[in-house]
């Protein structure tokens, strides 16, 4: 990710870099966008690098044995529905979500894979090399970009934050993360640490040591004095008023104190990667924040070509179930889920037939975007529905597909945003926002 820090130092004003933030710009010059909203936050919970909807959501068990892998099912709250064994609380809590069994694209590759997911958009510029489909500014905006874009806010609260880390992997860094053609100054903010780790500061939005109250009022005056001077750029001395304002907002700064949280409770998410993140994600909620991507791992975390039943069978399923369910039953008693839209997928599914890295001995499934799963739930979503049907082997949708352009609509639509809504690049080129549709079968009680 590009650098978001402020490299004039004599004006540099908290903690964000020693909390392992990255504090973009929140500002926007577009009106906002008036329509009336279904929910006022989006948590997009991102199974990076692909889930196997074949040993989780969408099991085969008719299937011949090449297909349908090593797992057995479970029964769910709904009759007759069922998922994998290792998911016993999100089979329990079924009649709060819906199961959407036929998201569907047609892009294997996880650069451009991801892009789809995290913006709603297909890749400008699109090239074969994952190098050249690195992140950039010619990428579409993600969501809180969007947001930020067509409706600002100056409360102190940002539009949209990202956690616990970036998608990168040695020189590849997944495109849509960031505000793309709208610049810089529609970021998201970046949290760049584990929320389990003991280097996590639990005080994230507090000065620095040594930054008390004075030293900021201080600089604050001397930043009032320099906006009335001839000099420097005036949306520099914009954003950095809006970091004054963020070290003394008490609401977002106080979403990042975990150890204010129970014991109970953090152990209740789990004391991992997804329970911490999903944790932090639900005390952003409370905190007005509208949309927080909260990635579930690094960008091969899901990516199972190898071990993909061991992986899913020690870590990455109770992680992932532990978390969810903590986290849905939290909102739920808060008075949240109501208005609050849950979203857990992956760039895409994988393969149905089990395959075999060249050299290596332990099977695993390789990357499959003809069909896969998705969990939705809060901000009216109908819960306790299966959604759609794939084939027999977990192939193709036999119902209707729902592509991430719909999941992106649908997103948009749920923060109030209309989903035509035009946008302009750098060169004063309009475009709509998405070109998706809502998937209205979401909220439909049918």
């Amino acid at each position: 990710m590009p650098s978001l820090h402020n490299r004039r130092g004599f004006l540099q004003v908290g903690a964000c870099s020693a909390a392992g933030l990255t504090l973009p710009t929140l500002f926007a010059n577009q009106a906002a966008a008036k329509l009336p909203t279904k929910g006022k936050s989006v948590i997009l919970v991102n199974l990076t690098g692909g889930m196997s909807h074949l040993d989780t959501l969408d099991m085969k068990m008719d299937a011949p044995t090449e297909v349908r892998g090593e797992f057995q099912p479970i029964s769910t709250r709904l009759p007759g529905v069922q998922v994998c064994e290792h998911l016993p609380m999100l089979a329990e809590r079924m009649n709060k979500w819906a199961l959407v069994r036929t998201m569907s694209h047609r892009e294997n590759s996880h650069l451009p894979g991801t892009h789809r997911l995290l913006t709603g958009a297909t890749m400008p510029n699109q090239r074969g090399s994952d190098l050249d489909n690195n992140l950039s500014r010619s990428n579409w905006p993600c969501y809180a970009a969007g947001l930020n874009y067509l409706r600002p806010r100056n409360d102190g609260i940002p539009n949209g934050v990202t956690l616990p880390r970036a998608l990168i992997e040695g020189p590849l860094v997944w495109p849509g993360q960031h505000a793309g053609f709208l610049k810089a100054s529609h970021d998201p903010m970046l949290v760049t640490q584990d929320p389990n780790s003991d280097a996590f500061k639990m005080d994230a939005f507090t000065p620095a040591m040594g930054t008390d109250s004075e030293r900021i009022n201080k600089r604050r005056s001397l930043l009032e004095q320099l906006a009335t001077a001839p000099v420097g750029d005036p949306a520099f001395r914009g954003h950095q008023e809006r970091a004054f304002e963020l070290l003394t907002s008490g609401r977002v700064s106080g979403a990042f104190r975990l150890d204010r949280e129970a014991v109970a409770t953090r152990d209740r998410y789990g004391r991992n990667l997804f329970g911490q993140s999903l944790l932090l994600a639900r005390r952003l909620v409370q905190a007005g924040v509208p949309i927080i991507q909260a990635n579930m791992g690094t960008v091969q975390t899901w990516d199972t070509h190898t071990d993909n039943w061991g992986k899913l069978k020690t870590q990455l399923l109770p992680w992932l179930d532990r978390a969810l369910a903590a986290l849905i039953d939290d909102l739920e008693s808060d008075g949240l889920l109501q208005d609050t839209l849950v979203v857990a997928t992956g760039e895409f599914g994988r393969t149905p037939k089990v395959s075999f890295l060249p050299g290596e001995k332990t099977p695993g499934r390789d990357h499959w975007a003809g069909v896969y799963s998705g969990l939705f739930t809060g901000a009216g979503v109908c819960g306790g529905r299966v959604i759609g049907r794939s084939d027999k082997t977990g192939s193709f949708p036999v119902t209707d597909p729902y592509s991430p352009f719909d999941l992106g609509a649908t997103i948009y639509r749920t923060l109030g945003i209309d989903p035509d809504s035009e946008i302009v690049d750098a060169t004063n080129r309009p475009s709509r926002i998405n070109t998706g549709k809502p998937m209205d079968v979401l909220f439909e009680n049918k």
